[in-house]
């Protein structure tokens, strides 16, 4: 089989063909249909990624496809059946041997594609929003880099809670894309200061970052009294360092979400958002955003897609 694969330390990625894997006790062997991309394969690319596995591993977060082999030990899930997996890795192959634990029964309604682009986008902005920032209906939403794989999803899933949401991005068509998506105000990353546009409209009271750097700054001085702040992701390049004096007087929150601690940490907190988020896609509440499909042998393309900011939502490979 044809598998997606980084072999050693600081080697680029590369299709390479391998033996198709026979599951152990506790797994699933799954022929893949579909993948999702994140920002994080371009991380374990460099090998910066906090969960980085040590090579030779196969690239591909959040597979889905179809149940082919079930090892011992295993309950719950036969031969046959439809699954969506938050993997970590093991993604970007015909075939995959995953834990159990992380697999999901598909809802009978969801394609490959879709599954392959939701349980980290969404998963994300629903524990983020509900679980750790606590939105609530009439406040005030700021989406930054609003049109990405995460970004959308923050956006559908602020306005299903009830917020008013401001979307930043840069471009008339990822502004577009986040219009769609539910956004209530459109701010252009190039537009000027963001922070006075900010105050312009109010202030906000939830910000949801996936950029850091400059924006970060400027929506952390944006933030009413008892503010929260959700740190998704740096595709700045830039950590801000947060001014615990403005906290202080502000009362502001600042707040972690990485889904991948957890999935380890609190499973059973990840197991409710996803059960409400499937809920909302068969209620057709929730529809993923794909801006590309791809074939396995073009998923270096779809990885420079994210590397250049050129996609909107997300970018899926089918296999």
């Amino acid at each position: 089989m044809q598998a997606y694969r980084i072999t050693a330390p600081a080697s680029a990625p590369q299709l390479c063909e391998v033996p198709i894997p026979s599951p152990e006790r506790g797994q699933l062997r799954v022929d893949i249909r579909a993948c999702g991309l994140n920002f994080a394969d371009l991380l374990m690319i460099k090998g910066t990624y906090q969960d980085t596995p040590q090579p030779p591993f196969t690239l591909g977060m959040e597979p889905a496809g179809v149940v082919t082999a079930v090892g011992e030990g295993v309950k719950g899930f036969a031969v046959g059946d439809r699954v969506m997996i938050y993997g970590g890795q093991g993604g970007l192959a015909e075939h995959g041997v995953f834990d159990s634990v992380r697999a999901v029964h598909l809802p009978s309604a969801m394609n490959f594609d879709d599954a392959a682009a939701f349980q980290i986008a969404y998963g994300t902005s629903h524990l983020a929003l509900d679980y750790r920032a606590r939105l609530q209906s009439g406040e005030t939403l700021l989406v930054t880099g609003a049109a990405g794989g995460v970004g959308l999803t923050a956006v559908e899933i602020g306005k299903l809670m009830g917020a008013r949401v401001i979307a930043q991005a840069r471009g008339a068509d990822k502004l577009e894309a986040a219009r769609n998506a539910g956004a209530d105000h459109l701010i252009d990353a190039d537009s000027g200061d963001l922070r006075e546009q900010l105050l312009d409209l109010g202030g906000v009271d939830v910000v949801y970052d996936a950029v850091g750097g400059d924006v970060f700054k400027a929506a952390f001085r944006a933030c009413r009294p008892e503010g929260r702040l959700l740190t998704i992701g740096f595709a700045s390049g830039e950590v801000p360092q947060i001014p615990a004096n403005h906290l202080l007087v502000k009362n502001l929150s600042v707040l972690g979400l990485y889904i991948g601690g957890l999935v380890k940490t609190r499973p059973d907190v990840v197991r409710e958002s996803l059960q409400t988020l499937l809920g909302w896609y068969a209620e057709g509440r929730l529809k993923p955003h794909i801006s590309h499909i791809l074939p396995l042998e073009s998923v270096e393309k779809g990885l420079d897609l994210l590397r250049r900011r050129a996609s909107t939502g997300k970018v899926v490979i089918r296999t």
